[in-house]
């Protein structure tokens, strides 16, 4: 298993960040708002992420920093087998996730939010594409 949260994993691309804004399918489950599009990466690995906690709703960078650490320590740890399914299905995604919430919750709630949207992901992306070779 990994759990690793390197930085090829993270979402730089202005362009890429645009087109999951304007194309994006989006997941809500409480405390989290996920944004996510199959896409070709810059880099090969299946998943490039961006973990955001709005300075509008949090004005000290102290509470900010503190979601952002606990959203990232939950998606590395539960991520795993997100990423084997979407390796074994040969699928890239980028993924934005968002804290959607007025106050700090507990590190669980947030790990709750974050297994009930990689879960709800997979779901969407369906079963694997299986090419048939039956000859008539």
């Amino acid at each position: 298993m990994k759990f690793s949260y390197p930085k090829k994993e993270r979402l730089c691309s202005k362009i890429l960040i645009e087109r999951l804004f304007n194309d994006g399918k989006v997941i809500y489950e409480f405390p989290l708002k996920v944004l996510w599009l199959e896409s070709e990466l810059t880099e090969n690995v299946p998943v490039q992420s961006i973990l955001n906690v709005s300075k509008r709703r949090f004005k000290r960078a102290v509470k900010r920093n503190l979601l952002k650490r606990r959203m990232r320590e939950a998606f590395r740890l539960n991520n795993h087998e997100f990423y084997e399914t979407l390796q074994t299905r040969n699928l890239q995604i980028a993924i934005m996730i968002l804290y959607n919430n007025n106050t700090i919750l507990e590190y669980s709630v947030i790990e709750a939010g974050m297994k009930n949207i990689l879960n709800k992901i997979m779901l969407k992306i369906g079963p694997k594409n299986e090419i048939s070779s039956s000859k008539s």
